[in-house]
C-alpha cells in the first residue's frame, strides 16, 4: 500500500503536504472520536448506575461538541485529500496528453484511440479515488480497532475481551473477502476491454448506420460485455462466504450475547452495570464494524489503484518505444536521400526487405506500386516516425538520427490527400507552419498556392474562420491553403500523398500550377495512385513486396516490359470503364 502512495506522490511532488497534513489531522479526529465515546460510557454510568442527571448532562454536552469537532475535522482532511486527488488526476491526464503527443507512430498503429483513451480517461479516475477519499479512510481504519479495543478494556474486562474475539472475526473474514485475485485480474482486464470496445463501436455507430453492416460488427462487443458478466459474478461469488459471515457475526452480536447472558447471568450482581456495559460493547462493535468496512474498501481499491498506475506508465512506456532518438545535428551538407539495407515490419510482418536506393537533391520521385508494398512505410521512416529494424536511412550521408528533431521537421513538408485545416483563419493557418514569418511572406504564400480566389469569395479576406463553426471549403480549397502552408514553411525535401485525388475538377488546373511552385528546386517524393499525374517526374521508383524492382523515367518503363507498363495499362482500363445500358451489351 505505502509502495502504491509513494509511486502515486512522484505525479504531484509539490502537493505531498496535502497528505502528510491530512493523516494527521485523521488522526486527531479518530483520537477525538474515541474520547468521545469513553464520555459515552461515563454518561451512561452516571444515568443509569448513579441516576446522576446533571453530572449526565455535562457529559453529554462533551460527547455532542467533541463529534462535531471530530467530524469537522475529518471533512477538513477529506477536502484536502480531494484537492490531491483531482490534481493528480489531472496530472496523469497532462502526463497522457504529453505522451500521446510525443509517441511512436507505431504506436497509434498498434493501439485503438478508443482503448487509449479509455485507459487514460478511467485510470487517472482510479488514482483519484485512492487518493481522495482512502488516505483519510487507512489512518482512520488502522487506528481505530486500536484505540476501541483499548477503550474496551477500560470500560471492562468482558467488554475488551468480547471487542477482541470481534477483532479476530473481523480481521478473517476481511482477508477471506479480498476473494480469487486471479479473478479480480481477469475482472479488471475484462472491464477495460469493455470499455474500449464501447468507444470503439459508439464512434463507429455513424459508419455502421451509412454502409449498412450486419449484425457482425456487433460480435466483438457482445462477446466483451458477456465476458466481463461472467468474471464479476465469478469474482462475487468467491466473497460472498466470507462477506456473509461478516455480517451475520456483527450485525447479529446481540442476537448471540443476550441468550447468553439470561441464561447464565448471575442477577446478583450490579444490573445496571451491566447494561451499561452491553450499550457500550454495541456501540463499539459499530465502531470496529464501521472500520473493517473501510479496510475492506481500501483493500479493492487499493488494488484498484496500484493496477491503474501500472496501466498508465506500462501505457506511457509503450507511447514512447521504439521512438527514434535524435541527437543535435541542425545543417545538412546537402538534400541527398539514401536507404541503406533497410528492413522494417511491424511486429512479425515485413513491411521493407532489405531495401536500399538512392535519391538526388532537388529531383521529383515517385513511388508506384500496389497496396502493401511499402510506399507510405517508406515516407513515414524517412519522416523519423519509426525506427528502422535494420539498417540506414540517410540525408546528406547522414543518418537521420544524427540530426536533431527540429531540424527533420523543419526540412520536411507533408501535403497529404486529405490535409487537415484547424479552427482559425485561413490567414493563421498558413502561418502556423512557420509562425515567425512576416505577413508579407504568407501572402506570397497564398498567391503562389492560387488561394487569391478562395480569399476573393470572403467579405473577411484571409481573416475568414474555417473549421467546425466556420465557412465551408471544398477539398481541392483545402489542398491549395494545404500548399501554402507548405511553401511558408519552404521545406527542402516535400512528401505529396496522393495529395490531388481527391481535388474537385473546378480547382484542378490552379491545383497543378501550386504543385509546381511547391515542388520548385526541392527534392520531391510522392505517392499516387493516379498514374496520369506522375509521368512528369525525373524518376519513378516501382515497388512489390517491399522491395524495388524497377526504377527509370515514364518513357524508360513504359519502353520495357515492366511492372509499370502493366499498371499503366490496367489504369488506362479503368479509366475506359464506362457503365452503361443493359439493352447495348
Amino acid at each position: 500500500m505505502f509502495k502504491v502512495y509513494k509511486k502515486l506522490l512522484c505525479y504531484v511532488p509539490k502537493l505531498r503536504w496535502l497528505a502528510v497534513f491530512a493523516i494527521l489531522l485523521t488522526v486527531l479526529s479518530t483520537f477525538i472520536t474515541v474520547f468521545a465515546y469513553y464520555y459515552m460510557s461515563e454518561y451512561l454510568w452516571e444515568l443509569v448506575v448513579n441516576s446522576n442527571l446533571t453530572v449526565s448532562y455535562e457529559f453529554a454536552i462533551r460527547i455532542v461538541l467533541l463529534l462535531v469537532l471530530s467530524t469537522l475535522i475529518y471533512i477538513v482532511a477529506v477536502q484536502l485529500t480531494h484537492i490531491l486527488g483531482f490534481r493528480l488526476e489531472t496530472n496523469f491526464k497532462k502526463k497522457g496528453i504529453e505522451a500521446l503527443l510525443d509517441a511512436s507512430f507505431k504506436f497509434f498503429d498498434k493501439n485503438p484511440s478508443g482503448k487509449v483513451r479509455k485507459i487514460i480517461d478511467d485510470n487517472a479516475q482510479e488514482t483519484h479515488s485512492i487518493v481522495a477519499h482512502l488516505i483519510p479512510d487507512n489512518s482512520g481504519a488502522v487506528l481505530t480497532p486500536i484505540l476501541v479495543l483499548i477503550l474496551g478494556f477500560v470500560i471492562d474486562l468482558k467488554v475488551g475481551i468480547a471487542l477482541s474475539v470481534m477483532t479476530v472475526i473481523g480481521i478473517i473474514s476481511v482477508c477471506l473477502m479480498a476473494g480469487d485475485k486471479e479473478f479480480m485480474v481477469m475482472y479488471q482486464a475484462s472491464l477495460e476491454k469493455m470499455n474500449s470496445e464501447t468507444v470503439e463501436f459508439v464512434r463507429g455507430i455513424q459508419v455502421v448506420k451509412i454502409f449498412d453492416s450486419s449484425i457482425d460488427s456487433f460480435k466483438v462487443l457482445h462477446k466483451t460485455i458477456m465476458d466481463y458478466s461472467k468474471y464479476a459474478l465469478n469474482y462475487c461469488y468467491s466473497c460472498r462466504p466470507a462477506y456473509v459471515l461478516f455480517q451475520v457475526v456483527f450485525f447479529g452480536l446481540m442476537g448471540f450475547v443476550i441468550p447468553l447472558i439470561v441464561l447464565f447471568m448471575d442477577y446478583s450482581t450490579n444490573s445496571p452495570s451491566l447494561v451499561v456495559n452491553l450499550i457500550m460493547l454495541l456501540f463499539l462493535t459499530g465502531l470496529l464494524f464501521s472500520s473493517f468496512m473501510k479496510v475492506m474498501y481500501v483493500a479493492m481499491y487499493a488494488y484498484q489503484g496500484s493496477a491503474a498506475v501500472e496501466k498508465l506508465e506500462a501505457l506511457f512506456s509503450e507511447m514512447a518505444k521504439e521512438k527514434i532518438k535524435f541527437s543535435t545535428l541542425q545543417n545538412f551538407k546537402n538534400y541527398n536521400i539514401e536507404f541503406d539495407n533497410v528492413s522494417f515490419s511491424y511486429d512479425k510482418e515485413v513491411v521493407l526487405d532489405h531495401l536500399s536506393f538512392k535519391l538526388e537533391q532537388n529531383k521529383s520521385y515517385a513511388l508506384v506500386g500496389s497496396s502493401g508494398s511499402g510506399k507510405s512505410t517508406i515516407v513515414k521512416l524517412l519522416s523519423g516516425f519509426y525506427s528502422v529494424n535494420e539498417g540506414k536511412i540517410k540525408i546528406g550521408g547522414k543518418a537521420i538520427q544524427e540530426y536533431s528533431q527540429k531540424a527533420i521537421i523543419e526540412n520536411i513538408a507533408f501535403v497529404f490527400q486529405d490535409s487537415k485545416l484547424f479552427k482559425m483563419s485561413i490567414f493563421d493557418n498558413v502561418k502556423i507552419a512557420n509562425p515567425k514569418a512576416s505577413d508579407k511572406a504568407v501572402f506570397e504564400a497564398l498567391s503562389n498556392a492560387w488561394c487569391d480566389s478562395i480569399i476573393d469569395k470572403f467579405p473577411d479576406r484571409e481573416k475568414t474562420i474555417i473549421g467546425s463553426k466556420g465557412v465551408f471549403l471544398s477539398g481541392g480549397e483545402k489542398q491549395k491553403i494545404a500548399i501554402a502552408r507548405a511553401m511558408l514553411k519552404n521545406a527542402k525535401i516535400i512528401i505529396m500523398d496522393e495529395a490531388s485525388a481527391a481535388v474537385d475538377p473546378e480547382n484542378e488546373h490552379e491545383l497543378q500550377k501550386a504543385f509546381k511552385n511547391l515542388i520548385k528546386n526541392k527534392t520531391v517524393i510522392m505517392i499516387a495512385h493516379r498514374l496520369s499525374s506522375i509521368s512528369a517526374v525525373d524518376e519513378i521508383l516501382v515497388m512489390e513486396k517491399g522491395k524495388l524492382i524497377e526504377r527509370g523515367t515514364n518513357a524508360e518503363l513504359m519502353e520495357q516490359n515492366s511492372r509499370y507498363r502493366d499498371f499503366q495499362k490496367l489504369y488506362s482500363q479503368a479509366n475506359d470503364w464506362r457503365l452503361c445500358d443493359e439493352k447495348s451489351i
